[in-house]
């Protein structure tokens, strides 16, 4: 990069004073009243801002436009890039630094508003049901008692028909209940009757086993007739006496 060195050489003879300075000192920072000297200071300040320029998009790697006005309105411009591509690139990250901050402004004011909406109605909220358990009404109106009155006997009915209606449900469930009961009990009793009957015929069986057995087991006597096989309840004639003779 070339920079003008006739006005850094013209700019030795302006003072012979800066030629017997040492070293450099404060400046006051404040416009130059001096026309000669604002214009070698101008000359000076330009070359080092530029040179500036320069070093920082060498050494850096950035991308720097630099644009520089005199007061006669002569322009003294750098970029390593180019001026306008540089301009335009700021174009766009100064408008989506602006949208972001309104985009996070906005919600920021959409979420102090919700919170505040929520705050009061969680208040109101608090309040009503302080007025419901009878608390806090000395701030209420005659009319604002009336209505809170009208909302509790609504309530109210709205508890109790509920309430019967659950009184109702649990009364047909327990009737539906004691039915099932009730066939489950005479299934039961069937099936007792049942097994009763089945053991009476098996012991039927097993004593009319135990007397045939008795009955085989006993010797033959052709004299012998059982007397249990008459009925003792029947009344027999005197012309039914007659003697049995064994053929």
């Amino acid at each position: 990069m070339e920079f003008d060195t006739n006005m850094e050489a013209g700019t030795e003879g302006c003072s012979s004073n800066n030629q017997k300075k040492t070293g450099r000192g404060k400046i006051e920072i404040k416009r130059i009243e001096n026309t000669t000297n604002r214009q070698v200071t101008f000359c000076k300040r330009r070359n080092g801002l530029l040179k500036k320029a320069y070093e920082l998009s060498v050494l850096c790697d950035a991308e720097v436009a630099l644009v520089v006005f005199s007061n006669r309105g002569r322009l003294y411009e750098y970029a390593n890039n180019s001026v306008r591509g540089t301009i335009e690139r700021y174009k766009k990250a100064s408008a989506t630094s602006t949208n972001a901050e309104s985009v996070s402004e906005a919600n920021t004011q959409f979420y102090q508003q919700e919170s505040s909406k929520l705050k009061r109605q969680i208040r109101d909220i608090q309040n009503l049901n302080r007025h419901i358990l009878g608390e806090s009404l000395s701030s209420l109106s005659l009319k604002e008692l009336k209505n809170l009155e009208s909302r509790l006997e609504k309530g109210l009915s709205r508890v109790r028909s509920r309430k019967h209606e659950t009184l109702f449900a649990d009364v047909e469930f327990m009737q539906k209940r004691e039915v099932e009961l009730q066939n489950h009990n005479n299934f039961l009793r069937a099936k007792i009757a049942e097994y009763e009957r089945a053991q009476q015929q098996q012991q039927n069986m097993v004593q009319q086993g135990n007397v045939c057995d008795t009955i085989a087991s006993q010797p033959y006597d052709r004299n012998f007739f059982p007397v249990n096989l008459l009925d003792s309840n029947h009344q027999y004639s005197p012309q039914d006496h007659t003697a049995l003779q064994l053929v």
